[in-house]
């Protein structure tokens, strides 16, 4: 493995796709130890933040060199594999379920992750599934992925025509968001996605704008980035005490309704107190990565496989949450289960990486052999 494969983006959405999968199997005793536990933020932010940064990886070194229409159908061609994802494990998750019902000749488990209505209403459900008003739950950040990857067409074509809006633009959106509450609606059940995609594109734009050593703000970030380290670390020290004491910025009932969230830990909103956690924790961190080079090899290149197939390796790691939540159900919870459920979905999540970079490795053309 060449060292220009190992990378902190591939790295860190490792890391970021291996604590989903672990967040995601509610009361595993492992969860405690992700960074979800230090503060507000967690690894949904890291990742969309990365999901931006691979939009400017996507369109290549040089941006401008493609012509516009390659860059549209290049960024929309993602977005049709996104979805196209989001539909089979969703179909697969929902199988899961079923069969576990069965198995446990249990039909509660039918009400879990938001799947009552699939059961209940299928006619309804199926269109909602499709058209992805309808999300399962720990199943629903891909879908915010997928409306992030849509938008980002208006966002590359307004960063190559009048890149100076970009930002302004966002931020626009994102505090009317906040504001007003704009938010997709669900259906057919009753209620709001989840992962709030007007909300959600400000992180998605940064890391998008931050990725590019010529982008005014990523170049400012460089040239401070001692700077942002230390304001980083002191937040991110703060929220870390904050947390641990059970502290309180302020009395959130005594605030008016308008107000809550800009104070609030809301995570469909992306509330500012989380968006600023996120990009601390990713200032301070952005130098750690030749550190973790150094001394842990060969964690750094199970992480940096990971996150270069990404959206295999997060299908996969979704499946098996799924699956490690019905494990926890039917055994009751124990330490030794939850281990062996960390220990075995590491080691299939790797197995896909691996199998993914095999299947690479096989499609790459052959040299034709020297004719005698």
């Amino acid at each position: 493995m060449s060292q220009r494969s190992l990378n902190a983006i591939d790295f860190w959405r490792g890391y970021a796709l291996l604590a989903i999968f672990i967040n995601h199997i509610p009361g595993i005793y492992f969860d405690r130890f992700t960074h979800r536990n230090i503060g507000y933020s967690d690894s949904a932010e890291l990742f969309v933040f990365l999901a931006g940064w691979s939009v400017r990886l996507l369109l290549g070194a040089a941006p401008d060199a493609i012509t516009t229409l390659r860059m549209i159908l290049r960024v929309g061609a993602r977005g049709v594999t996104l979805y196209a994802a989001q539909i089979l494990i969703t179909m697969l998750a929902i199988a899961l379920l079923a069969s576990a019902a069965l198995f446990l000749d249990n039909p509660l488990v039918l009400q879990w992750n938001n799947t009552a209505v699939v059961f209940e209403e299928p006619l309804r459900a199926h269109i909602g599934l499709v058209i992805l008003s309808h999300q399962l739950g720990y199943f629903d950040i891909l879908p915010l992925y997928v409306a992030l990857m849509f938008g980002a067409v208006p966002m590359v074509l307004i960063h190559r025509f009048r890149p100076s809006l970009l930002l302004p633009l966002s931020f626009g959106l994102y505090a009317l968001a906040l504001m007003t509450r704009l938010n997709l609606p669900s259906w057919p059940a009753e209620g709001t996605w989840f992962f709030n995609p007007f909300a959600w594109q400000f992180v998605f734009v940064l890391g998008f704008v931050i990725g590019s050593d010529k982008e005014s703000i990523g170049a400012w970030c460089r040239r401070h980035l001692p700077m942002l380290r230390w304001i980083g670390g002191i937040f991110v020290l703060y929220v870390l005490v904050s947390t641990l004491l059970q502290l309180q910025l302020v009395d959130l009932y005594a605030l008016p309704p308008a107000a809550v969230l800009i104070f609030s830990e809301d995570k469909t909103f992306l509330a500012p107190l989380r968006l600023l956690h996120a990009l601390a924790l990713i200032a301070l961190m952005s130098g750690a990565f030749p550190h973790i080079l150094r001394y842990m090899r060969r964690l750094v290149r199970f992480f940096c496989m990971l996150g270069r197939n990404s959206l295999y390796v997060f299908c996969v790691a979704s499946l098996l949450s799924l699956c490690g939540q019905i494990a926890r159900f039917y055994s009751g919870g124990s330490f030794a289960v939850d281990a062996l459920l960390v220990v075995t979905g590491i080691v299939l999540i790797g197995l896909t990486g691996w199998l993914a970079e095999l299947r690479d490795r096989l499609n790459r053309p052959v040299a034709a052999l020297p004719q005698h």
